[in-house]
């Protein structure tokens, strides 16, 4: 397994196979979205052409298997920025994880361990080019989804240990609505997401 950092134009190689994997990841539960893969090339066109963002890919020898994503919190979307404008925080500060999908053959062997310790590293550094020496966070956000839901898979396990594990702290108080359409459905339907965030000057 080979896990590499890529930034600006060194990511359109790989959008297609990007939107494919994202397709795939998450319409499993909890997310359960039935993507569009022209949606999804133009979203993930914006972290080649956003000024501070990086993706990070998992290969199996040339196979792209898995992907994480990271941006400045003040260049990701007004409903990810709002959330904590609202609560005083400085999103100037922040570093947003937009998200991490992996092939599920390929889980539980270390990568998404990886993939937070490649965003972690890439936030810090610009933290450091920004001058940002205090305030300095880094935050993502989970789909709020009751135990009681009919997809959930008999041995679904949430990640929450993981996040717990890597200094996240969840905050109840800091929520977005997002829209998508769920497999099997329509229209497109709001879900409530939390996000979890972890200060880097404790």
């Amino acid at each position: 397994m080979d896990i590499q950092l890529f930034t600006g134009d060194a990511i359109q190689p790989y959008i297609r196979n990007l939107a494919k994997l994202r397709i795939e990841v998450f319409k499993e539960y909890p997310y359960l979205y039935q993507g569009d893969f022209d949606y999804e090339q133009v979203y993930l066109y914006s972290y080649i052409h956003a000024k501070n963002a990086a993706v990070v890919l998992a290969f199996d020898k040339e196979k792209v298997i898995g992907a994480s994503t990271c941006i400045a919190l003040n260049e990701s979307d007004t409903f990810i920025q709002f959330p904590f404008t609202t609560r005083g925080y400085d999103v100037n500060k922040g570093v947003y994880f937009e998200e991490s999908v992996l092939k599920k053959q390929y889980r539980k062997q270390g990568i998404g361990v990886r993939f937070f310790e490649e965003r972690e590293k890439w936030a810090s550094s610009y933290f450091k080019k920004k001058n940002i020496m205090k305030g300095r966070f880094t935050t993502f956000c989970g789909i709020n989804r009751p135990d009681t839901h009919p997809l959930r898979p008999k041995d679904y396990q949430d990640l929450e240990r993981f996040w717990k594990n890597r200094k996240y702290k969840k905050q109840p108080h800091i929520q977005t609505q997002i829209s998508w359409k769920e497999v099997e459905k329509e229209i497109e339907e709001f879900h409530s997401l939390t996000f979890w965030t972890r200060e880097w000057d404790k």
